[in-house]
């Protein structure tokens, strides 16, 4: 744990903070009465705070891990590509602007609430992916191993078309979060462009 921090100090205290908080709201329900995302508060200039606290809490165990799973998986590799200072702008506006479509959508429902890092956690895998698009990914169930970029393609389609359906899962944030990792980074190294479209060809054979 020491190593990372010295290495990827911020993917670590987000880590930590993260879990910490998270396993806190799980005994403490005032928590989440606080720190979830309320739509309808915030259009109206209220609770506006909740766009941040919203990701460090979760909604049970299996939440937190799958979520936590995914993003020491990423965040720390990608800390060490892109830098610290970087690493911190991207997941912190990355978790702000992948809420926007929700507030917007959910700004006269004042039942609607949402947690999760899952926006913020969405921006790092796909911010990742453009440097190593040729990288596997393995899903539980499926023995072989699906290459960064097709898996990109199809869970952005997957999360665009369930964001349309009725669920309990904030699939919104998960398209607007990889979608504005991927700004982020593009605008932090415009020639990971170049290299992503390099990487391709040599996974094409050209």
């Amino acid at each position: 744990m020491q190593e990372l921090f010295s290495q990827t100090p911020v993917a670590a205290f987000i880590f930590i903070l993260t879990i910490i908080t998270s396993l806190y709201a799980f005994s403490n329900e005032q928590i989440y009465g606080k720190f979830m995302l309320h739509p309808y508060s915030v259009s109206r200039g209220q609770r506006v705070y909740s766009i941040l606290t919203s990701g460090l809490i979760h909604k049970d165990w299996g939440h937190l891990f799958f979520n936590m799973f995914s993003y020491y998986f990423f965040a720390f590799t990608l800390e060490k590509i892109i830098g610290s200072w970087q690493f911190a702008i991207l997941y912190i506006a990355s978790l702000a602007l992948s809420d926007l479509s929700t507030i917007n959508r959910h700004k006269n429902d004042f039942w609607y609430n949402s947690l999760g890092a899952s926006g913020a956690i969405s921006a790092v895998i796909f911010s990742y992916i453009l440097f190593d698009p040729s990288t596997k990914f393995y899903i539980m169930f499926i023995p072989i191993g699906i290459p960064a970029v097709i898996f990109g393609v199809l869970y952005l389609i997957y999360s665009a078309y369930a964001a349309k359906q009725a669920s309990g899962i904030n699939h919104d944030a998960h398209f607007f979060g990889a979608i504005s990792g991927m700004i982020i980074t593009i605008i932090f190294f415009p020639g990971v462009i170049n290299h992503f479209f390099a990487e391709l060809g040599r996974m094409l054979g050209r």
